[in-house]
């Protein structure tokens, strides 16, 4: 980067000394914290004493740094009011090749920060633009607190129970609020927009690079054609609670999420010592059996989350279904190294590697779809031995305490007032009785 001018390259010192990077560091702190008045005023001066010392191009460089300064300055100023406080605003643009979720943080009246996620369609574990946006919230708010209120474009699918997480791990009433008029609405409509525009820019190039991908990767696994078609294989458990195994499909570039599987490991029954080697031999045998009765198609490349050992429980599922045609890879946890059955060297692709990016995206997926499978799996077995034991409380009835007061705890902690306005009174004293006999 350094070589293009996007980077000082602090790493050379030939390029960048100690006391330059020391002050890039200094004026990086004034930017960040909104001091760019002051910050112009020292740029100015050193672009001044370059000019007089004839070194124009050192000159010309803190020109551009102060025109940057100054044009961004203007947009949050014209973006910034005192009346929108803070808050965050959520835009999503959902279509068949992913998703991208965009999110502007506001604080004091002013955009601090933009933030972008972009995902795979489904990758959210969503299907609807909706659900995607609910999910995408959730991510986000994962690890930090959300400000008092935070707005979003339409809709969620369960919005008071979003409330309340939201709530819960920040320590205050938060409100997830569609505006509809002034300011707010405005600031929403522009979120929205720049969503739209982030989709049709990511998205258009992405044909581009996935031809380049697939292309290196066939050259660095010595293959005869691109692999167009790639299967991935992953496996989720806890200390062998609830195995269970996932499959994604990516094609030509996309994830082809209606072709996704998912699987309970059925050997131990799910449970017992986990064995990921047992587990991905049986996922696999599973997926192709099913593909030979259905006549495909088949990958051009199958990929496994793990080293040698989950790769030759792959082949030996191949073996069992007389497909010694298909070729796998592994891919190692932690050193990203590919793994292959005809070399006793791991393949290390370069960090750089659009190939590497491409597997490294696909396995992730497989990773994410397995883990949301396995979660909801574990969650519907504990609220199973749970509210299902209550008398009166089905399916139906518990989606409404579970979306009214948002988790177990939450229908535990309930008065019978409140129970009684979500389920009726004869329900409400049923669940009231269970929990009473149950502590």
């Amino acid at each position: 980067f350094g070589g293009i001018k996007r980077c000082i390259a602090p790493c050379v010192s030939e390029v960048c000394s100690p006391e330059r990077y020391a002050q890039a560091v200094e004026d990086t702190k004034f930017f960040l914290s909104g001091r760019n008045d002051e910050l112009n005023q020292q740029l100015k001066v050193r672009m001044h004493d370059a000019a007089e010392a004839e070194r124009f191009e050192e000159a010309a460089q803190w020109r551009d740094a102060i025109r940057t300064i100054e044009t961004l300055r203007d947009r949050q100023q014209k973006m910034s009011t005192t009346k929108l406080g803070d808050r965050d605003v959520f835009g999503a643009q959902l279509g068949p090749e992913g998703a991208i979720i965009q999110v502007f943080q506001m604080r004091r009246g002013r955009v601090i920060e933009r933030v972008e996620l972009v995902t795979e369609t489904a990758s959210l574990g969503a299907e609807s633009e909706a659900a995607v946006l609910q999910a995408g919230v959730q991510q986000f708010y994962e690890e930090r607190p959300a400000p008092p209120e935070v707005h979003v474009s339409m809709v969620l699918d369960e919005p008071v129970a979003l409330e309340r997480w939201l709530s819960s791990r920040s320590g205050s009433r938060v409100r997830v609020v569609i505006p509809k008029q002034g300011d707010k609405r405005r600031l929403l409509e522009l979120v929205a927009r720049n969503a739209t525009l982030a989709y049709e820019t990511r998205f258009s190039s992405d044909a581009a690079v996935h031809r380049a991908a697939v292309e290196e990767l066939r050259e660095a696994l010595g293959l005869a054609t691109a692999p167009r078609r790639i299967e991935c294989f992953d496996i989720s458990t806890i200390q062998g609670s609830e195995t269970v195994g996932a499959m994604v499909v990516s094609e030509d570039g996309r994830m082809v999420r209606r072709e996704y599987r998912k699987y309970r490991v059925r050997r131990n029954g799910g449970t017992g010592n986990p064995d990921d080697f047992a587990a991905i031999h049986e996922v696999v045998l599973r997926r192709y059996r099913r593909l030979l009765e259905e006549g495909g198609p088949f990958p051009d490349l199958v990929v496994v989350d793990g080293g040698k050992g989950q790769l030759s429980a792959a082949y030996g599922a191949f073996q069992e279904l007389g497909l010694g045609n298909l070729v796998a890879i592994g891919i190692a946890k932690r050193e990203e190294l590919v793994v292959m059955r005809d070399r006793s060297d791991p393949i290390a692709l370069p960090s750089s590697s659009v190939a590497l990016h491409m597997l490294q995206r696909i396995r992730d997926e497989a990773h994410r779809f397995a883990v949301t499978f396995h979660r909801k799996a574990r969650r519907k077995r504990i609220l199973r031995s749970e509210l299902d034991e209550v008398p009166g409380v089905g399916p139906h009835r518990r989606r409404r305490l579970l979306n009214r007061f948002g988790s177990l705890a939450g229908v535990r902690r309930a008065t019978r007032e409140e129970l009684t306005a979500a389920v009726g009174a004869h329900t409400a004293n049923s669940v009231l009785a269970y929990f009473a006999t149950s502590r």
